[in-house]
């Protein structure tokens, strides 16, 4: 089994889903994924992306982050 260093660690605060992010080494290469774990109740979903897809995933999510924020739109619960 591969091993993996976990770099981040979320939960969303109003379903409580566990989202994890870990570097994946492909296949015994140097080359690194980043696996996306998420976790609902018992269910996971699991993605392994390249550098330029979780680049283009990041840069979208940023875009639209940063658009609710501005609008003064968080659902985030302290």
């Amino acid at each position: 089994m591969a091993q993996h260093e976990s770099l981040a660690k979320l939960t969303v605060p109003w379903g409580r889903q566990e989202i994890e992010l870990q570097d994946l080494p492909f296949d015994g290469t140097e080359v690194k994924l980043l696996r996306v774990r998420i976790r609902e109740g018992k269910r996971f979903t699991i993605f392994d992306i390249d550098a330029v897809t979780a680049a283009a995933w990041a840069d979208a999510m940023g875009r639209w982050a940063a658009a609710q924020l501005a609008a003064g739109r968080t659902a985030q619960t302290e």
